[in-house]
């Protein structure tokens, strides 16, 4: 070969050397994110983009998503249907789990390869890599499944504040719920099983009704009943099981007064959802002859409130060693590709609460 060919193969080689060091230091540092920058129907209005991202500064930890829930409550962030707004353009997505990539030159909580789950409302994890300071993140063990990871600061959560903030129950005691299919619902069953507390899950009627029952009774449901059920069931009078010290409904209407009727003396009906869209009505006489408690919750106003208190973090602790010991498992799910988000955004959109299946970005495929 001539020193002409020999030089001009050196530079060939240097400069896609080159090419490949540019290229990988940009996919090391690009996202992709989904983005809307008005409020509307979810799928006119979000988008795929590209961005690229800096390095990591001081206390900033630089991760790569793996998987992302899409709840109701995003698509009615979307809609501009929900209390709580986030300055637009904005991504959306309150939940996930991610895996350090890099970290900042001040980092000593987090290492590379840690796996963790966002602390704070509307930080936008639907996107493929994210920034942010190390106080927004809490290290989760590698173990733990990603469904549950990627699940867990919203309705484990949700569940958990409801049956231990408006009554003190001990094991023998009962709960009963509305929605009991709903991914709430199902951690409500799990939580209770693990507390000894018996539960009595109301559901729509439904064609594979029986499926569901067994679903439900797997997970630890004392009693899985329907809405028409309930209404004309005697496991009360008859003493087969005591009457509720605690409602949960994120129904509203027909079905929270049903709730209201069997809970026992002084004891609270908890309102976090309303999927009927229906209002909660209750009888004077419910009020005045039983002493019932109407309490209302909302996770987000909880966590807003108690960010950095001892109480969040023995929640955490508590609910993440239920998962770890398969006390506590993810909801009823399907990964849905990054590429394929649309069909996670419509899903969502249409479930009538018959389903009861979550939708979850996956960001590894």
């Amino acid at each position: 070969m001539s020193s002409s060919a020999v030089a001009k193969s050196i530079i060939e080689f240097h400069r896609r050397n080159m090419l490949f060091t540019v290229n990988q230091t940009f996919r090391r540092f690009s996202s992709l994110k989904l983005m809307y920058s008005e409020y509307g129907d979810p799928l006119k209005v979000v988008n795929k983009e590209s961005e690229e991202i800096s390095k990591p500064k001081n206390d900033q930890v630089l991760v790569k998503m793996l998987a992302a829930p899409v709840n109701p409550a995003d698509i009615n962030t979307i809609q501009g249907k929900y209390p709580s707004k986030p300055s637009l353009p904005a991504v959306p997505g309150n939940e996930g789990v991610a895996e350090v990539v890099e970290v900042g030159s001040n980092v000593t909580e987090l290492e590379v390869g840690d796996h963790v789950v966002p602390t704070t409302n509307n930080l936008g994890t639907w996107r493929t890599h994210l920034i942010l300071s190390q106080d927004c993140f809490l290290k989760v063990p590698k173990e733990l499944g990603l469904v549950e990871a990627a699940t867990l600061t919203v309705n484990p959560c949700t569940a958990y504040r409801m049956l231990k903030d408006f009554t003190n129950l001990r094991p023998g005691n009962t709960v009963i719920q509305n929605g009991a299919n709903s991914a709430c619902g199902q951690n409500v069953i799990q939580i209770c099983h693990s507390w000894g507390v018996r539960s009595v899950n109301i559901v729509r009627n439904r064609p594979n009704l029986q499926e569901l029952r067994d679903f439900l009774t797997k997970l630890g449901a004392t009693y899985v009943l329907t809405e028409e059920e309930l209404r004309t069931t005697d496991i009360f009078k008859t003493n087969k099981i005591e009457k509720p010290k605690l409602g949960l409904n994120c129904v509203g209407g027909q079905s929270a007064l049903e709730l209201v009727r069997h809970l026992d003396r002084s004891s609270p009906l908890v309102t976090y959802g309303g999927m009927s869209r229906e209002p909660v009505s209750v009888p004077t006489s419910a009020l005045i002859f039983k002493d019932i408690q109407i309490r209302g919750f909302w996770m987000t106003h909880w966590t807003k409130t108690n960010a950095n208190s001892l109480e969040r973090i023995k929640m955490f602790e508590e609910l993440i060693t239920l998962m770890t010991n398969n006390e506590l498992r993810g909801p009823s799910h399907k990964m849905v590709s990054f590429d394929d988000y649309r069909e996670a955004l419509m899903n969502t959109m249409t479930v009538k609460g018959m389903i009861g299946k979550k939708f979850i970005l996956d960001f590894t495929k």
